[in-house]
């Protein structure tokens, strides 16, 4: 059967952007969901969005968010989160790593030496925080005897997309959720590493308000942070997940496998064709 609707589950990342929008899809189902985050007040980041906010989003929605300070470069405090969920709720059903450092200069043109060494700092929020994350949570869902995690990523894993720092970051963290489900097979517990399309959130709305013209049709084609939560939702209540476990999955393709449409009402679509197959793995097991 499909995890209970009365989930307990942490969204990494959600100030704002996409782990913000997953978090008030999944509270709209019922869920206690604890929300992470840096921002305490707006205006301590360049986006707005703020932690309180956003739990206070999800109590909004119909579930119960719980803000959490937490620095997910900091393993201490992710420690700390997990010892929190462990301590308040006694399990833990869904993870979403979301937590991802994206500097300012990530679009900008030119090769990757023209860019700041900064960039690579999505390789500790964004791929080692996964990994420490999904390691804290573990013992927690081991003990539920069922569970799912979800690691956000794109295309850019694949492709060329906004640099090497940038596609080494997400292609770690679609391997990641391969290598782990091996290890949470046995305890029912499945890991998958979602590809999202164009996202309408604070920052890339903020590139479209400035030049609507030249960014109209892609615009037309975006989805919504919310959608992606609606998708892991589904995902959670199907009863064959553990199928898709291992896999990095196209999350329109799989709103569209779940027949779910985006807040809007329409359904996005997959860029499949355009930036090609998501990637696969070996079956081969070495310990």
């Amino acid at each position: 059967m499909g995890l209970s609707r009365d989930r307990i589950v942490v969204v990494t990342g959600a100030s704002r952007g996409a782990g913000k929008g997953i978090a008030l899809a999944l509270g709209a189902s019922g869920a206690t969901v604890y929300v992470t985050g840096r921002t305490r007040n707006e205006g301590d980041a360049p986006l707005p969005g703020t932690v309180e906010a956003t739990a206070q989003a999800v109590t909004d929605a119909g579930g119960k968010g719980i803000p959490v300070y937490c620095d997910h470069a900091d393993d201490n405090q992710v420690a700390q989160l997990f010892e929190q969920v462990k301590q308040e709720q006694g399990r833990l059903d869904i993870l979403v790593n979301n937590a991802t450092s994206l500097h300012d200069a990530l679009t900008q043109a030119g090769p990757f030496w023209e860019k700041p060494l900064a960039l690579t700092e999505i390789w500790d929020v964004g791929m080692r925080s996964h990994y420490s994350a999904a390691w804290h949570a573990a013992p927690l869902l081991v003990t539920n005897g069922e569970g799912l995690i979800v690691n956000t990523s794109s295309f850019g894993g694949r492709i060329y997309m906004h640099g090497p720092a940038y596609g080494a970051g997400k292609a770690a963290v679609d391997k990641m959720a391969h290598d782990m489900a091996v290890d949470f097979r046995p305890f029912n517990v499945a890991v998958v590493s979602i590809w999202m399309g164009l996202l309408l959130t604070e920052r890339s709305r903020k590139v479209f308000d400035a030049e609507p013209e030249k960014y109209a049709d892609l615009v037309a084609t975006a989805e919504t942070p919310e959608f992606t939560g609606r998708v892991i939702d589904a995902l959670a209540v199907d009863s064959q997940r553990m199928d898709k476990s291992g896999k990095v999955l196209i999350g329109a393709e799989l709103g569209q496998e779940y027949g779910i449409s985006d807040a809007s009402g329409s359904i996005p679509i997959s860029h499949r064709a355009f930036f090609g197959e998501p990637t696969t793995y070996g079956d081969a097991v070495v310990e």
